[in-house]
């Protein structure tokens, strides 16, 4: 786990090692127990590592000596020991599981990511491709576990591991995306390649770039882990599904550090922690966020008692209203490519505490995408005329708050929704929509810059490839069942924890943003009324009011959160305001 980026120029112009330096620097955070650079004529690639495997020689990059194909990578490739059975004559030189990619490439080419099982953001710059032409070559994991992002500028080609990095070695402001905007507003996040920064992008999902001379020359994308109209028929699925969750989460344990697990007492982290149990013979080390003074009752009280049944280590993290306004600005620093996700808040402080202890977290991210787990899913199912699409609206309209319509922000969910047209049943295709933008533009970005800001690796075992492929082929009846989500995954966690219950209560991060947000409404909302990335979309006198009144049901809440969220955004990584100022000084500046 680490920060990777580069550069190839264009006219082969050589790379300049401030340039690489400055990549580095900005990548520091993701990989505090090293850093390494690469540079051969127009081509550069660096590295800050994140040990978690081999640590005495994992360091990159990896070089085949043989052809000078050079290696960059972030994340775990979790079938490397099998992978490596099967090159018995290459001459490895580490035990690091990004190491065996490199040789997958020369051996298969493009398709090399065809045989991987993991999450990961790679670069391979090969000096001898077809037709003896450089070329760099940039692939991501299928789901955007890992992030990778890049820019095509005058001079060349850059990529980095996050957006921040590439802003860094770019002397023009940044400039925003409108269209871009109005998704980050009306669904909290954006989708499809184009990032809110113009001219930045991200590699898709499951996509390979091919760039020669700065340029990128083609896109591949991986077969789909999705296949049309597949439904998987079994005489056992109980029996199926403990098999292949058991084998995913002991794959997500390898790692030669400590690891623990995020717990919030729902279903998903609940069955990781479960087969989490049955592997450790030390107890689980389990990190739970709550909301003191809030409710009488919150999701950590489920997560005790699920931790106290299994006999893990439940460390209980609070969050309070002046933990909101303390660590809100370095939240928002870390947010390069922005998420309004409110569960990001605490979050943040559950990677802080971990970071005392552990160095890989286990999470259970995806649980609700591959087993349908959301209310949305069971409207898409719904007959017609009863039957509603997802996000039909967004979360301002009508709330009387915009200065006009802001068009075009629903067209990257029509983009995927049109993709996803031909696929299986309608429950299928919802959840694909879902795996295109939504968990990899919200969830697990906010995930990783979290975790990565305190130098914690993210594994996710419910988003390994052979599980996910299971759980999407399951017939709709296995995955909603007399209106409960989930239905397979609760009957098995029915079974395997008898003593909490037959269906463990989804919980979520519900964070009472909305209460803090009113506690200081009369002095915030002129401020953010008055930035200029709020005044020039919103009514300044109606924000004033969504503020003053923001705990008056969630979807005020949600609205003053995301307004007060995206004024911060544009103050610190557009205006360059200073990190160390509070919420007030930030939006005063």
């Amino acid at each position: 786990m680490c920060g990777i980026g580069g550069v190839m120029n264009r006219e082969g112009q050589p790379v300049k090692m401030t340039l690489l330096t400055a990549l580095t620097d900005a990548l520091a955070h993701r990989g505090p127990d090293g850093r390494s650079h690469y540079a051969a004529g127009a081509v550069g690639l660096v590295q800050t590592r994140l040990a978690v495997v081999d640590i005495p020689t994992g360091a990159q990059p990896f070089q085949d000596t043989s052809s000078g194909i050079t290696l960059v990578a972030n994340g775990e490739i979790y079938n490397d020991t099998e992978l490596r059975a099967t090159m018995m004559n290459v001459p490895f030189v580490s035990r690091s599981d990004c190491e065996s990619p490199l040789y997958l490439y020369r051996r298969h080419g493009l398709r090399f990511i065809n045989y991987l099982r993991g999450m990961y953001a790679i670069a391979l710059y090969d000096p001898g491709g077809p037709d003896k032409r450089e070329r760099l070559v940039l692939a991501r994991d299928p789901f955007g576990i890992k992030p990778l992002y890049y820019t095509e500028a005058d001079t060349g080609f850059l990529f980095a591991s996050e957006v921040q990095a590439l802003l860094a070695v770019s002397p023009a402001r940044p400039r925003l995306d409108r269209k871009r905007v109005a998704e980050l507003l009306q669904l909290q996040f954006t989708t499809g390649r184009d990032c809110l920064v113009s001219g930045i992008k991200r590699v898709a999902p499951g996509e390979i770039l091919v760039v020669e001379a700065g340029e990128v020359i083609e896109r591949h994308s991986r077969p789909a882990l999705f296949p049309p109209g597949t439904v998987s028929q079994m005489r056992n699925p109980l029996v199926a599904l403990e098999k292949i969750l058991c084998e995913s989460v002991a794959l997500h344990q390898r790692a030669d550090v400590p690891y623990g697990l995020f717990l919030s007492g729902g279903v998903d982290s609940s069955a990781l922690l479960v087969m989490m149990a049955r592997l450790n013979e030390q107890p689980v080390l389990a990190f739970t966020a709550y909301f003191p003074h809030t409710h009488p009752k919150t999701h950590h009280d489920d997560a005790r008692t699920v931790g106290n049944a299994l006999g893990a280590e439940v460390v209980t993290v609070p969050f309070t209203e002046d933990d909101f306004w303390a660590l809100l600005p370095a939240i928002v620093s870390i947010m390069d490519d922005p998420a309004a996700d409110y569960a990001t808040l605490p979050t943040y402080k559950l990677a802080a505490e971990a970071h005392k202890a552990v160095k890989v977290i286990l999470s259970g991210e995806g649980g609700d995408e591959i087993f349908a787990g959301y209310g949305r899913y069971r409207s898409v199912m719904r007959p017609w005329p009863f039957r509603r699409p997802m996000r039909r609206k967004g979360l301002f309209d009508g709330l009387g708050v915009l200065r006009q319509d802001l068009p075009g922000w629903r067209d990257g969910l029509a983009t995927a929704e049109k993709a996803a047209v031909l696929h299986g049943t309608r429950l299928q295709r919802a959840q694909e929509v879902d795996c295109t933008d939504w968990l990899p533009n919200d969830l697990l970005g906010k995930l990783d810059r979290c975790l990565m800001a305190h130098g914690i690796e993210g594994r996710l075992p419910f988003l390994d490839p052979v599980l996910a492929q299971f759980a999407y082929g399951l017939s709709d009846d296995l995955k909603v069942r007399h209106g409960i989500g989930k239905w397979l995954l609760r009957r098995w966690l029915a079974k395997a924890l008898p003593s909490v219950g037959q269906f463990v209560s989804k919980q979520g991060f519900t964070v009472p943003v909305g209460t803090w947000i009113a506690h200081r409404g009369r002095a915030l909302g002129p401020l953010v009324a008055h930035t200029p990335a709020v005044s020039e979309l919103c009514r300044p006198a109606a924000v004033k009011s969504l503020f003053a009144d923001a705990d008056r049901n969630h979807r005020i809440s949600l609205a003053a959160w995301i307004l007060l969220f995206h004024a911060l955004w544009v103050r610190y990584h557009v205006d360059a305001v200073r990190l160390d100022w509070d919420v007030f000084a930030m939006l005063e500046a």
